[in-house]
């Protein structure tokens, strides 16, 4: 099925791309030709911006294609991130047109040339314009489809330059009206507004690279998934890895009623993760907590203490809870997930615990394990 998904993902992109391949060239050569003949720099500027885009849709159309191969041994998780590295490229390509876009627009300020106004531009701009905002509609429709933050990046791309040949056309229009060429100040504001979207890109890109949490609905979708089975009385310790805008590894702890044959409760997580990699894009490792449920004492030291936590901070979770009884005292292990902005140190909270807790009897040792966790 994941096969399938990819080819099918593979498909949709490339047809994406080669949409983009053929409006950037139409739009490209309409722009250099008009601002070629009429001496205007900054529709000039903006059609080299148009090329620079058919460049980065080629680059997407590689991608697609790379990134869709088969893991193997040198890269036994896939090549999806391949897509991560084509949206560098791509973010240092407007970059650099930005750049050279910066340097021609200041000889413009410094020798300014005479320029000739046509409604000839002004009709290339406008449908450059309505293109580009249907092009930006038609990607993020695509994008959220296939989850391709390459597309994403294109989408946000064709906005910017839809608002860069607004720009551009009213820039014209004023210099007509006034009778003064501002044409060379415009494309400098265009050039910086390229040079912005280019940055925006670059670090989403590498904030993927580096390692960005998954969005909240993939987990709430796994949290649903393995909740579903009426077995599971709850998970803890979710940690979700992504190589790829399509491909992500996770491992959870589940919690399992300890009375149940420990062969049946192995089954129970063999089969979850079968249906993940069976129904999903998840490879899931599942982790067996066993929990008692039929000790009185236990339950009501767990609810306790549980309260007690979240009485603390209500983002606050309690996990793990056992009971270790010696002769003199009980030993109650648990452990604790907090939020990564939790400005306490992780010292001050156990300490805060223990002090609640030892209120409940003095024999009880608490020993408690603080970690810091997205998903609590």
């Amino acid at each position: 099925m994941e096969n399938k998904d990819n080819l099918s993902r593979e498909k949709t992109g490339k047809i994406a791309s080669a949409v983009g391949i053929l409006a950037n060239i139409f739009l490209a050569l309409g722009k250099i030709i008009v601002g070629l003949i009429f001496g205007f720099m900054s529709v000039l500027a903006d059609g080299l911006n148009n090329l620079s885009d058919c460049g980065s849709s080629i680059i997407s159309l590689i991608s697609f294609k790379l990134s869709s191969k088969p893991a193997d041994e040198e890269h036994p998780y896939g090549h999806e991130r391949i897509e991560y590295i084509s949206s560098m490229i791509v973010a240092f390509l407007i970059l650099l047109i930005a750049f050279e876009l910066v340097m021609e627009a200041i000889g413009k300020i410094i020798n300014p040339t005479k320029i000739e106004f046509s409604y000839v531009i002004i009709l290339v701009l406008v449908a450059s314009i309505i293109i580009k905002a249907l092009m930006f509609v038609y990607y993020r429709i695509v994008a959220k489809k296939i989850n391709s933050e390459l597309l994403k990046a294109t989408s946000v791309d064709c906005i910017s330059d839809s608002i860069s040949t607004s720009a551009v056309l009213i820039s014209i229009v004023v210099g007509k009206l006034i009778n003064y060429n501002i044409d060379g100040y415009i494309s400098i504001v265009v050039a910086l507004f390229i040079a912005y979207s280019g940055i925006n890109i670059l670090k989403e890109t590498i904030s993927h690279l580096i390692g960005q949490a998954p969005d909240k609905e993939l987990i709430a979708q796994i949290k649903t998934r393995i909740l579903n089975h009426t077995e599971v009385l709850g998970i803890h310790d979710l940690n979700v890895y992504s190589y790829g805008p399509n491909k992500f590894f996770a491992s959870v702890h589940i919690e399992l009623d300890s009375s149940a044959n420990v062969l049946d409760s192995h089954e129970l997580i063999d089969e979850i993760e079968r249906e993940f990699i069976e129904e999903t894009n998840i490879v899931l490792t599942g982790h067996h907590d066993p929990i008692v449920i039929d000790d009185e004492e236990t339950n009501t030291l767990r609810k306790q203490i549980g309260e007690i936590v979240k009485a603390l901070n209500p983002e606050f979770s309690m996990h793990d809870f056992r009971m270790v009884k010696a002769t003199n005292f009980t030993n109650l292990i648990f452990e604790v997930a907090i939020p990564f902005n939790t400005k306490k140190t992780i010292e001050d909270i156990k300490n805060d615990i223990k002090n609640e807790i030892l209120k409940l009897g003095e024999n009880y040792r608490p020993v408690i394990m603080v970690e810091k966790q997205i998903y609590r």
